[in-house]
């Protein structure tokens, strides 16, 4: 795949834990968040601030030192509940936030993006770096889609083929479709299942994202993304989404 293609995906891992857990709560002195808003967000980030300024700088000297980057090749601003780590090759972000559907708990969300050359995250230095951090891969989709354009694209697929698949809109056969899509009834997502591909493939019109049932390495997620982009080659409709 083009650099150009890979510099617009974003890599997204995710953790969690108890606010009561973290270094900065005092049991006596403070309560435990019943909801997340602004306020209970600066909570957050005060208590945070240790174990957030040690995780950047652990991966800053890490990657430093795993790609011999110079001090201008890379820096880091932690801020609030926020780290940001710029490298010449590549961003990345971690960021603690309340969880909403539980206060007394936080979410992490770490993202690498801007990567400019692939294969810095092809090399084993970066893999071995971030070896089962992200789950989660996403591709903005530039001018956007209908949801149910994506839908028919795929089902077309399955028409001119007959209806001979044995998965779900098949007819008979027992050679499994390449492609299978399911969707709510308001359309306002699909998911397709890609033959040979662990990962659930979610298009939601503004991106394209890939689910993955455990973490895995960049170069891992990569190697999913380029089998699901040329099974997508399948349908005109759907090679355009992912070129």
């Amino acid at each position: 795949m083009p650099d150009t293609l890979i510099a617009e995906l974003r890599f997204v891992g995710r953790d969690a834990g108890a606010v009561k857990a973290l270094s900065g709560f005092r049991k006596k002195q403070h309560t435990l968040p019943t909801a997340a808003n602004p306020t209970t967000q600066a909570f957050l980030a005060r208590l945070c601030a240790p174990e957030l300024a040690e995780r950047a700088e652990a991966l800053f000297q890490t990657l430093r030192e795993a790609l011999g980057y110079k001090r201008r090749d890379i820096s880091l601003n932690v801020e609030s509940a926020q780290a940001l780590l710029r490298a010449r090759d590549f961003t990345l972000e971690i960021a603690y936030e309340l969880d909403p559907a539980s206060p007394s708990d936080y979410l992490i969300t770490q993202t690498l993006l801007d990567a400019h050359e692939a294969a810095v995250l092809a090399s084993d230095a970066f893999n071995a770096v971030f070896r089962g951090a992200f789950s989660e891969l996403s591709f903005a989709l530039k001018r956007g889609v209908q949801v149910e354009a994506v839908i028919d694209a795929v089902e077309a697929l399955d028409d001119a083929d007959g209806g001979n698949s044995g998965g779900p809109g098949g007819r008979g056969g027992d050679r499994a479709a390449p492609l299978r899509v399911s969707y709510p009834s308001d359309y306002s997502y699909c998911e397709i299942a890609v033959e040979g591909v662990a990962a659930r493939v979610r298009c939601t019109g503004a991106s394209v994202d890939l689910l993955f049932p455990k973490g895995g390495s960049p170069l891992e997620l990569l190697r999913e993304f380029a089998a699901v982009r040329a099974a997508f080659q399948l349908s005109k409709e759907l090679g355009a989404l992912l070129a």
